[in-house]
């Protein structure tokens, strides 16, 4: 089973090296403009732009406010015909394996809350994972135009989604979605895209899979969590394991 998947070595010692999101040129775009769409993982001095082969990206597309999705693989640039909020999704198979010797894994553990893999600290583990990344794209002037998409679920294995839109002010709260349900006492980390070596909050979902945070200034702004379940290990795997992120813009206030 090993020998047929995409095999990567932990990248690093910090979890944080896993850490990937939709970065668009511009969060913010005018109706027939367009904006090209990177990928990036890690943070801070090991923030780099990802070079996840396109045999893996299972989906990556955008939901217009009017209804439409529109398959972004071929051309990687978003041209939006309508105002509002569009969500960008990128998907990839689950066919990636990485081997976490005991020590990167006790801190990997640590470090994201992870605790249904707590009773396996203190050996090397397989872990097969995926990635889930959404990003919040307005086209016109912020807050123009439908912002419906900001808390709409897309049915993803892993989904963060806010309860409001960030054009709506006051308290930043989102929800984790796993398997269609809410996720509760996952950790949820909020960071500042232009400064991010650290994330500036992080805060373990209720009982509802809610967060709710202060609300950041603004700037260019990543939610992230990861969640992981525990596996038999008949096919030498021990864990399935999402990392699941939400990009966005905090526009400065109008006069």
């Amino acid at each position: 089973m090993r020998a047929c998947l995409f095999f990567i070595l932990c990248l690093g010692t910090s979890a944080r090296a896993h850490d990937f999101w939709v970065n668009p040129d511009s969060f913010v775009v005018s109706v027939g403009a367009s904006t090209a769409l990177g990928m990036q993982v890690g943070h801070g001095d090991a923030r780099r732009t990802s070079m996840i082969p396109s045999r893996r990206i299972k989906r990556f597309a955008a939901w217009t406010p009017g209804g439409d999705v529109i398959d972004l693989r071929n051309d990687g640039r978003l041209a939006p015909a309508e105002p509002g909020l569009h969500v960008l999704v990128l998907e990839t198979d689950a066919d990636a394996l990485s081997h976490l010797p005991a020590d990167r894994f006790d801190a990997y553990v640590r470090e994201e809350g992870l605790w249904p893999a707590a009773s396996a600290r203190g050996r090397d583990v397989f872990e097969r994972y995926r990635r889930v990344a959404k990003a919040l794209v307005q086209a016109g002037a912020p807050g123009e135009g439908s912002q419906d998409l900001a808390t709409k679920r897309l049915g993803l294995p892993l989904e963060i989604v806010l309860v409001t839109p960030p054009a709506d002010g006051g308290m930043l709260t989102a929800q984790v979605i796993h398997q269609s349900r809410p996720l509760a006492r996952a950790l949820v980390k909020l960071t500042d895209l232009d400064h991010d070596a650290q994330p500036v909050a992080a805060q373990v979902t209720d009982g509802e899979g809610l967060v709710r945070l202060r609300r950041p200034p603004p700037g260019h702004w990543l939610l992230n969590v990861v969640w992981t379940t525990p596996l038999d290990g008949a096919e030498g795997i021990d864990f399935d394991t999402i990392f699941s992120s939400l990009s966005f813009a905090v526009a400065a206030p109008g006069p």
